[in-house]
């Protein structure tokens, strides 16, 4: 499974209230260009383009904490190409597509690109365990 990388200034903007992780509407994008852990926003990401791509924003299954430590629990998020190929990606970045410049939270790397044919799936596995994210 590929490990969730958090951006850099995810923190800050958590902590001045860029980010209500249980009710803002969060997005997967997708890009074959390694993103930088000093990326800020969805801008600073050079997204494939895929009209053809099913929809993005997984469901949020929980965002909860326990003894101090808190976790966000993505459902996994199949993407099915329908109409034409999509692709190569080989990062998937988390935003938030709520807040007002769609500030980064995270990404995927999945170890090389990946295309997919019409009808093709690929899914995001959020880790319904360990969640997308711990903070402690």
């Amino acid at each position: 499974m590929a490990t969730f990388t958090k951006f850099n200034s995810f923190v800050e903007a958590l902590a001045e209230k860029v980010h209500n992780l249980g009710s803002d509407t969060l997005t997967w994008a997708l890009t074959n260009s390694a993103p930088s852990a000093a990326n800020t926003v969805l801008a600073n990401i050079t997204q494939i383009t895929y009209t053809n791509l099913s929809a993005r924003v997984p469901t949020i299954t929980s965002s909860s904490q326990t003894s101090g430590t808190y976790k966000l629990v993505l459902a996994d998020l199949v993407l099915t190409a329908s109409g034409g190929t999509v692709g190569p990606f080989r990062y998937a970045v988390l935003y938030n597509d709520t807040a007002t410049n769609d500030e980064l939270i995270g990404s995927y790397d999945y170890g090389s690109s990946i295309t997919l044919a019409d009808g093709e799936t690929f899914t995001i596995d959020a880790d319904a365990t360990n969640g997308v994210l711990q903070l402690a």
